[in-house]
């Protein structure tokens, strides 16, 4: 793992931070929010390429991403990247290694971010005192499992066009929980990492990227996109997407 740099001097409050919302219950005291803010004392900031965790590194802590973007890959027996998410802004990274105390892949930085640190073991300890923790964590371990069925449908049973736009609407939905446009936003990896992430060569991705622009449903410059036609990139895939 590479050194992070500190964030301690400049600790923001659970109870005082912007995606409060987003990673917590809401349903908290002050007197629980009290005890939270005990538990998560450490901020780090990491630059673009940063490793969080490491795959096969022993898992101790959670993190919540209070700035900026990751990846999560893992790496085939021939040394091939395989991209299995992207987390952002108000989301944990770190559950694929609760079941077996060892980290199952890596987490890198896409661009400089910033994660509160969470130990696991005082997490749970709290979560048994805290109700509405102990649910919060549920619902955040059912919906990694809504997520992974929703990537085995994409890339079980839909054709290109229908993955990538399933992507974009998905991305348009979490932008838009943060307040941020739902149509126009800057995607954080590249054309590649989108490609692992959803089955596809770079040149089909680039080539269906063409193919929606060509229909009108959206604009895209070099990572900046704008989506046109919601409606029509909807009735592509279908029901609204799952967390991706």
């Amino acid at each position: 793992m590479q050194k992070s740099v500190s964030l301690t001097p400049l600790r923001v409050a659970c109870s005082g931070c912007y995606l409060r919302e987003l990673c917590l219950p809401r349903k908290l005291t002050d007197s629980d929010m009290a005890q939270l803010d005990n538990l998560i004392s450490l901020k780090h900031a990491y630059q673009r390429g940063d490793f969080l965790y490491r795959s096969g590194t022993r898992f101790q802590s959670l993190y919540a991403i209070r700035t900026g973007f990751f990846k999560t890959q893992v790496l085939h027996v021939d040394g091939r990247e395989q991209v299995t998410g992207f987390q952002m802004a108000g989301e944990i990274i770190g559950m694929d290694a609760i079941s077996s105390d060892t980290h199952t892949c890596d987490a890198i930085a896409l661009e400089d971010s910033e994660v509160c640190e969470i130990p696991f073991n005082q997490l749970e300890e709290l979560s048994r005192k805290l109700p509405s923790l102990q649910r919060h964590l549920h619902r955040i371990l059912s919906r990694e499992i809504v997520r992974d069925q929703g990537i085995m449908l994409l890339l079980g049973s839909m054709r290109a066009e229908e993955r990538l736009a399933a992507f974009l609407l998905n991305m348009s939905l979490r932008f838009a929980k943060r307040g941020y446009s739902p149509t126009s936003f800057h995607l954080r990896m590249t054309r590649q990492e989108i490609g692992s992430y959803l089955g596809m060569k770079l040149e089909t991705v680039s080539r269906t990227l063409s193919l929606l622009q060509g229909m009108g449903l959206i604009n895209i410059r070099n990572k900046s996109v704008e989506l046109h036609n919601m409606p029509r990139l909807q009735a592509l895939v279908g029901p609204p997407p799952q967390l991706l």
